[in-house]
């Protein structure tokens, strides 16, 4: 997939994510590269043979605090090789991309990994649950 339509369906994906979160969300970039370096792989705590589709870099929301002076940005880098990897398809990577934004999201907003993969399965149970 071009980097160009990649960037594209993250642009959607984050528009999809309810107002009342993007409204909190500050002082964060949002990014794609290709592959994860050693460099994310090592601060995502990755074992070796595996990899990374997304990941939070940054403060959590929760610990900071109105007296902290100028920070720079958190980042949300989202990796579109292993994206694109770990979707069963092209029509696929739409829901790779947006599970793997809100999954970062949750980061920022202080959860950790526990809470984020517990709330990632209410939301699966959920959807199912929810009639067409």
């Amino acid at each position: 997939m071009r980097s160009s339509d990649f960037d594209d369906l993250v642009e959607q994906a984050f528009r999809r994510i309810p107002l009342r979160f993007r409204k909190r969300m500050q002082n964060i970039s949002i990014v794609v590269e290709k592959e994860p370096s050693r460099r994310h792989l090592a601060a995502g705590r990755v074992p070796p043979g595996s990899t990374l589709l997304g990941l939070y870099e940054g403060r959590p929301l929760p610990l900071r605090s109105s007296f902290e002076s100028f920070a720079m940005p958190d980042h949300i880098t989202l990796f579109q090789g292993p994206i694109e990897r770990a979707a069963r398809g092209p029509g696929d990577v739409p829901r790779v991309i947006a599970d793997t934004l809100w999954h970062e999201i949750a980061h920022y907003f202080g959860m950790n990994e526990r809470q984020v993969r517990a709330a990632e399965r209410n939301r699966v149970i959920r959807s199912r649950e929810r009639p067409n």
